[in-house]
C-alpha cells in the first residue's frame, strides 16, 4: 500500500509543511525508519532525530514550524501516528469459529452471539459471555463470572469465580484475576488464612497486560475503573481501587486497600503501601516507594517518595557524599594537627 502525504494529512486532520506529493509506503520508529516510511516525534528530547532519521516524512506537534524534510503538524503526534498505522497495517477481519469441541462448559452458561472460545478452555457454572467476545485456548473462567461484549481474552488467562468484566476489555496471556487476597492472621507464630469473600470488577475499555495478578477483595470488591491500562507483571492487591483512565506500568505493586484516582500514572517498579490515596492526575516516577498519600496533580519520585523537585535535590546531595566524605576527612586531619600544635 502507498499513500501521498496529502492523503495522510487529510486522514489525521493535519497540516503539511513541505511536499504533499511525497509517497509513503510504510510506518516505523524515528530511529529505525527508512526511505518511504513516515514516523513521528512526540517527545522533544528526540528532536535531533528530525535531521538524522531516514524517514521520508514526520508527524510532529504544532510547535514544530519547519524541518529538513516534509512534516505533518498535528495536535497529538502519538495519536495521529497510531491512526496512520491502521492505514498501512489494517486489523485483519476476524473469522468466527464458535465454541471448540474440546471446551468444557458448566451448567447454565450463557454465550452471546458471535462468541469464539478456543480449545481446552474450562467455563464453570452460571457464566455469562457477551456478544462477539473472543476467548483463546487454555483459559479458565470460574462460576458466576460475567464477561461483557467485544472482549478479547488471550490464552492461559484465569478468571476466578464471581468476577465481573465489562465491555471491550482486553486481557493478555497468563493474567490471573480474582485470586485470593494476601491475608493472614499470625497467632503464636502461626499464619492463619483470612477468607477473601469479595470479588473483582473490571469496567469497560480496560486493557490488562500479560502475567498481571489482580486479587479479589476481602469484602466488597477490587475495582479497576473504565479506560485504565495496565502493563505486564503488575500486582494489584485486595480492595484496591484504580480510577478511570489511569496508567500502571510494568512491575508496579499496589498494596491492599489503596485508592488510586483518575488519570494517575504509576511508572515502572513503583511500589505503594496499603491504605493510602493517590490523588487525581498524580504521577509516581519509576522505582518510587510511596509510603503516604499523594495530593492530586503531584509528581513524586525516590524512596520514600517525595515531590520530584525535592527528590532531585536529595539525589544531588547523595551524589556528592564521596566528595563530602573526603572534605570532612581533610578537615578532621587539620583539626587534629592544630590540636597537636596547641599541646606543644
Amino acid at each position: 500500500m502507498q499513500k501521498t502525504l496529502k492523503e495522510i494529512a487529510e486522514f489525521v486532520d493535519g497540516e503539511i509543511v513541505g511536499n504533499g506529493n511525497t509517497v509513503i509506503t510504510g510506518v516505523c520508529g524515528i530511529k529505525e525508519a527508512r526511505q518511504g516510511d513516515i514516523t513521528f516525534l512526540a517527545n522533544p528530547k528526540y528532536a535531533p532525530f528530525i535531521d538524522k532519521t531516514g524517514a521520508s516524512a514526520i508527524i510532529t506537534s504544532r510547535d514544530v514550524k519547519e524541518a529538513s524534510k516534509p512534516i505533518i503538524r498535528t495536535q497529538d503526534p502519538s495519536l495521529a501516528f497510531a491512526r496512520i498505522v491502521t492505514l498501512f497495517a489494517p486489523v485483519r477481519p476476524r473469522q468466527h469459529k464458535g465454541v471448540h469441541p474440546s471446551v468444557i462448559l458448566g451448567k447454565n452458561v450463557s454465550i452471546g452471539k458471535g462468541v469464539d472460545i478456543g480449545p481446552y478452555t474450562v467455563i464453570e457454572d452460571n457464566v455469562s459471555i457477551g456478544d462477539n467476545s473472543v476467548i483463546y485456548s487454555g483459559c479458565f473462567i470460574g462460576s458466576d463470572t460475567r464477561i461483557g461484549r467485544d472482549c478479547l481474552i488471550y490464552s492461559n488467562v484465569s478468571i476466578r469465580e464471581g468476577v465481573s468484566i465489562g465491555e471491550r476489555v482486553i486481557i493478555h496471556c497468563g493474567t490471573v484475576i480474582g485470586s485470593d487476597g494476601f491475608g493472614f492472621a499470625t497467632i503464636n507464630g502461626v499464619h492463619h488464612k483470612i477468607p477473601q469473600l469479595g470479588t473483582v470488577v473490571i469496567e469497560d475499555d480496560v486493557e490488562i497486560g500479560s502475567n498481571v495478578a489482580i486479587d479479589r477483595a476481602r469484602f466488597d470488591k477490587t475495582l479497576i475503573r473504565r479506560g485504565t491500562k495496565i502493563d505486564n507483571l503488575v500486582q494489584i492487591a485486595h480492595n484496591v481501587v484504580i480510577g478511570e483512565n489511569s496508567i500502571v506500568v510494568s512491575q508496579a505493586g499496589i498494596s491492599g486497600s489503596t485508592v488510586i484516582g483518575k488519570g494517575v500514572t504509576l511508572a515502572g517498579q513503583a511500589g505503594l503501601v496499603g491504605h493510602i490515596t493517590v490523588g487525581d492526575g498524580a504521577i509516581v516516577a519509576a522505582q518510587a516507594g510511596v509510603t503516604k498519600s499523594i495530593p492530586p496533580n503531584t509528581t513524586v519520585s525516590g524512596y520514600p517518595a517525595k515531590p520530584h523537585a525535592q527528590a532531585l535535590k536529595v539525589n544531588a546531595c547523595v551524589q556528592n557524599l564521596p566528595k563530602l566524605y573526603e572534605t570532612v576527612a581533610l578537615l578532621k586531619k587539620k583539626i587534629e594537627e592544630l590540636e597537636s600544635g596547641d599541646k606543644k
